[in-house]
């Protein structure tokens, strides 16, 4: 056998192994989720500077949904009176069971745990704390909805 057909035969043997450990990964790894969540239940804590008194809000977003919009316009799902937030700042939304934060090219940045949010969106997870403006909103919980 030629080193040209031994190497070939060498990557097969590569590529069938890491093939099999892919799959064993896949199906024992204790974070895996065991399936896409089509729905979800967000619930948030918001503190908005200039409304007031904190407020718990909980959105329903589903797969492939209408993202839930935070802002100060009238058809923002989030509504917020503060003035350094845009009127379409940032958006929430389901995405193969993952809930993401999206700055919508706002003013003032949106920030997720301090660290600036960029336009392609990142993972959000309870207790993540979400700045826009002087306004917090703590993500308390993301929970499987059961709408009927």
């Amino acid at each position: 056998m030629d080193a040209a057909a031994h190497l070939r035969v060498g990557s097969l043997e590569i590529l069938g192994a890491l093939a099999v450990f892919g799959v064993l990964t896949a199906r024992f790894w204790p974070d895996a989720p065991a399936e896409v969540v089509p729905a979800v239940t967000v619930v948030l804590d918001v503190r908005d500077a200039v409304a007031g008194p904190p407020r718990e809000l909980s959105l329903q977003l589903a797969a492939g949904g209408e993202p839930r919009i935070l802002g100060r316009s009238s058809q923002a799902h989030i509504g917020l009176l503060d003035p350094e937030v845009s009127r379409r700042h940032a958006q929430i939304e389901l995405f193969k069971g993952v809930v993401y934060l999206e700055d919508l090219d706002s003013s003032n940045g949106t920030f997720l745990n301090g660290k600036p949010v960029a336009d392609e969106g990142i993972e959000v997870r309870p207790g993540d704390q979400i700045d826009v403006g002087n306004t917090r909103i703590t993500v308390m919980g993301i929970t499987p909805a059961s709408w009927t």
